[in-house]
């Protein structure tokens, strides 16, 4: 192949010396090889140097050379097995010296490692080859140029010689161009016209010329503009018909300089290269009528090579009328392959550098030796290249070999996760890269990465199994046509190393709490409630707690939100669980399930507020796919639920209203009422959740429930208390009570107290407060004595000459519910001992009875005067509900000074 010569060409490092079964001595070797000198650089010996090649002189001038030079004078650079460089010179190149049938070449290597030249090692090289006999007409077919030489038959033109006048060149010969001391021109025959160059002309048009005592040469590169492409039985030839003129005394002398050397002519079939070169070409042969065969030899790189060498390389080698014939299996010994890169794509061609040599006898220019050099190199064939898993998992180690290659393959970089890193800075990403060399010269690449490198990744596949995944591009460099490729690395391992998140659960009164400690299959996998990705703004709106610590992801969520499933009722509480799905951050397939249940205490579901109002929580229970929670009502199918979601209804009214029922015991105050579900046009409900408060003076009844069979499911919980209070006011408009801060309050003889009793809570006008007893004591237990009563039976005391008076209570801004208070006045003569006023502490204490103003069960109503016939502990009192109040102190004196 030939090297496009520039005048700094760099060898790239490919190590050559394992190619070679025999050390090469020095960095240059050379050969004769007929009339071609070959001179060989050793790529081992010129790795990773900028090179310049020179030509050097008689006089000892360098030339230095170029393309065109190269082409114009006889000069051919060009690459050999992958990377040598061969320099080959013509016998008659424009700087040889022709001695005899001995010629000389000298040339002069400039090796640098920097493109400048700098510090450049010189290396100069003379060689002499023998040649000889010559044929009366050589014609060279050269890569890069054709070369014709031609015996002359005169002697050589006397030294300054002066020609005749320019006419007598053009009477002569008509084609001929007279020219001012012109003695050489050249006349190109073209099928439209005929052409003469001076010889200074044809030089600057890049045409070769040379002349020695018995020679006359034409060197023509293929860029000539008067070469044509012509066929000869069915193969293109690029030819040169041309006439060489000179003047000798008196003798104007022609020399015919055509030449043609085989464009194609190459087939490949049945894996065989066939080349095939027509013999007597008419362009050579023109005016010849017979021609004989004297000599057709072929070989490899130059060498010849004998019949029973070709046979031991099945190569054929065929003589017939018209043509020679080579066939040489691909493949075969004497060529080599070499990488190649199509649209990206690796793959091989194989080369093979031929040369035939065949000589004839005509009968008018006598013996003719055409040598014709032909590299012929196979069309692309894609190589698919071995990717071998090595790995070994026990050591957590990724081990990939890539290859084979051909010793012309370099590996320059990879791409780690979209990043391009140069091979010697790989390390630093945890990848160690080496090279194996194999006996015939191939190589291939071996990839190590730990398992654990950030670029290998993981991926959880089912059970203890993860999958580290290898994926990294490697590029590749040809030397020396720098041609680029890529070859992409993907390599999967299966390890059981994976350790699955766990997690454990818990509640406290109102929460489900799961924590979730992680493994390291879950980096990526996603929280979800069902469909609903848990992220951390949903947590926040939804008032939920998202902790990640890195370690532990934490969640908790409260009994009554959308995302509990409550399951059933129990006498021990209500069950909810929370189930928590991981799934993969990627294709949101599910990787893990995790599920906290718990029972809670029915409290969670009611309120029975002092006020008389109640709030009830209906949930939707995990049986009752089909509920509609907006449908729930209460007894009273007119009161709908205030707040709703997909899983609870809550209820807030107030005990007055919604067909709530009321029943009353010693010491409580009983409100039921039921949640109810109907199925459209069905008026038994599916669903029934009952529940009660209690009310009761000065306790608390905790919370109870029970369920019932049919319909599922029914409670009953819920608490309350009833509010009773005492004040002493300071007027008799009841305007002003008494604050705490104010007590002990200082009253004098003959001066009124203003007593109100009311009840607080609940507000449900259908209660009524009464006053039983009330009396005074000088201390604050209800029971010390002595006592001096004030009201009996909720009458005066008839035996206290002042006695108390009672007092009205209408409806006004302050008193909503009159029917919930009573009043009394007390005259301060009423405490005596004897005939001596009590001048201390006094409290006052009253006993009430709550009942109702709508008809009972039991047929009793509460009292509406004083009864001063009624026993304390008559059948109707079962009925009510009765309770005890105090006051603060009140200390009398005798005189307001």
């Amino acid at each position: 192949m030939e090297l496009s010569l520039v005048q700094r060409l760099l060898l790239i490092g490919i190590l050559i010396s394992e190619i070679w079964t025999q050390e090469r001595p020095g960095p240059m070797s050379l050969e004769c090889l007929g009339n071609l000198l070959r001179i060989t650089l050793s790529a081992e010996y010129f790795e990773d140097k900028y090179l310049s090649l020179s030509v050097v002189d008689q006089s000892g001038i360098a030339w230095e050379l170029d393309e065109v030079m190269a082409s114009q004078c006889g000069y051919t650079v060009t690459y050999s097995n992958w990377s040598n460089i061969e320099f080959r010179a013509s016998a008659l190149s424009c700087h040889s010296h022709l001695e005899k049938d001995v010629f000389i070449v000298t040339i002069q290597i400039k090796a640098s490692h920097t493109p400048d030249m700098k510090n450049a090692t010189t290396h100069l090289k003379s060689a002499s080859c023998h040649y000889g006999p010559w044929s009366p007409r050589e014609l060279v077919c050269e890569s890069n140029y054709m070369e014709v030489s031609v015996r002359r038959e005169v002697p050589q033109t006397v030294k300054d010689f002066i020609q005749d006048e320019p006419e007598d060149w053009t009477l002569a010969f008509p084609e001929a161009k007279a020219g001012e001391a012109s003695i050489w021109q050249i006349v190109f025959h073209q099928p439209e016209e005929k052409k003469a160059l001076l010889v200074s002309d044809a030089w600057s048009a890049g045409y070769g010329l040379n002349t020695t005592d018995t020679r006359v040469l034409l060197r023509i590169p293929y860029t000539a503009a008067q070469i044509q492409l012509v066929e000869d039985q069915g193969i293109t030839f690029s030819a040169v018909r041309s006439s060489t003129f000179y003047k000798q005394r008196w003798m104007i002398l022609m020399v015919d300089t055509a030449v043609a050397c085989p464009v194609d002519g190459v087939d490949y079939t049945n894996n065989t290269i066939i080349w095939t070169v027509p013999k007597y070409i008419q362009l050579l042969s023109a005016g010849a009528t017979s021609f004989k065969d004297v000599l057709v030899e072929a070989g490899v790189d130059l060498h010849k090579l004998s019949a029973k060498e070709m046979a031991s390389r099945k190569y054929v080698l065929s003589n017939d009328l018209n043509a020679i014939t080579m066939k040489i299996p691909i493949g075969a010994e004497g060529g080599y392959y070499k990488t190649s890169v199509s649209s990206g794509q690796h793959g091989a061609k194989y080369t093979i550098n031929l040369f035939l040599e065949h000589q004839w006898e005509d009968n008018k220019r006598g013996l003719t030796k055409h040598t014709i050099i032909k590299e012929i190199e196979t069309p692309f064939e894609q190589v698919e290249l071995a990717i071998t898993n090595n790995s070994n998992l026990s050591a957590r180690l990724m081990n990939v070999t890539v290859g084979t290659f051909l010793p012309d393959v370099e590996l320059v970089n990879l791409t780690i996760e979209g990043a391009t890193v140069a091979v010697p800075e790989a390390v630093q990403h945890g990848y160690l890269i080496y090279e194996i060399r194999y006996a015939n010269g191939s190589k291939a690449y071996v990839i190590q990465v730990p398992l654990d490198a950030p670029s290998v990744k993981k991926e959880y596949m089912r059970a203890d199994m993860r999958a580290y995944t290898l994926n990294v591009m490697l590029a590749f460099i040809t030397h020396p046509t720098s041609e680029t490729f890529t070859v992409p690395v993907i390599i999967v391992s299966a390890v059981k190393d994976a350790v699955l998140p766990s997690a454990r659960g818990f509640c406290d009164g109102r929460n489900l709490h799961l924590i979730i400690t992680h493994g390291n299959v879950d980096q990526n996998w996603l929280p979800f409630i069902s469909d609903w990705h848990l992220t951390p703004e949903a947590a926040q709106k939804y008032n939920y707690s998202l902790r990640d610590n890195g370690t532990h992801l934490a969640i908790s969520v409260p009994f009554l939100s959308s995302h509990v499933n409550y399951e059933d009722f129990h006498t021990s509480g209500i069950k909810a669980s929370l189930h928590l799905t991981l799934k993969d951050g990627i294709t949101l397939a599910n990787r893990g399930d995790f599920s906290i249940s718990c029972r809670f205490s029915p409290s969670e579901l009611i309120q029975c507020l002092p006020n008389g109002t109640v709030v009830i929580t209906a949930v939707k229970l995990v049986g009752f796919a089909d509920l509609d929670t907006s449908l729930l009502v209460l007894r009273d199918r007119r009161c709908k639920p205030s707040l709703v979601t997909e899983k609870t209804a809550t209820f807030k009214f107030n005990v007055n209203t919604c067909g709530t029922s009321r029943k009353f015991n010693s010491t409580t105050m009983r409100y039921e009422n039921d949640v109810l579900y109907f199925r459209p046009g069905n008026d038994t409900p599916v669903y029934q959740l009952k529940f009660v408060c209690w009310y009761a003076i000065k306790q608390t009844v905790n919370v109870q429930y029970e369920s019932k069979k049919n319909p599922p499911p029914s409670i009953k919980p819920g608490f309350g208390s009833l509010a009773l209070s005492l004040k002493l006011f300071k007027e008799k408009s009841y305007s002003e009570p008494y604050q705490e801060s104010e007590y002990p309050v200082v009253k004098y003889l003959r001066e009124a107290l203003y007593f109100e009793a009311e009840l607080l809570q609940p507000k449900d006008v259908r209660l009524e407060l009464n006053l039983d007893d009330c009396w005074a004591t000088n201390s604050q237990s209800q029971d010390s004595l002595p006592q001096w009563p004030i009201l009996i039976n909720g009458c005066e005391n008839s035996e206290d000459s002042y006695r108390t008076v009672l007092h009205k209570v209408n409806y006004s801004l302050r008193v909503k519910l009159p029917q919930h208070l009573k009043r009394f006045e007390v005259r301060m003569f009423t405490f005596v001992q004897g005939t001596t006023l009590l001048q201390e502490q006094l409290y006052f204490h009253c006993s009430v009875v709550i009942c109702s103003t709508v008809q009972q069960p039991s047929g009793f109503l509460c009292p509406r005067r004083c009864n001063p016939g009624k026993h304390r502990l008559d059948r109707s009192a079962e009925s009510h509900l009765h309770g005890q109040v105090s006051s603060g102190a009140v200390l009398v004196r005798k005189e307001n000074n």
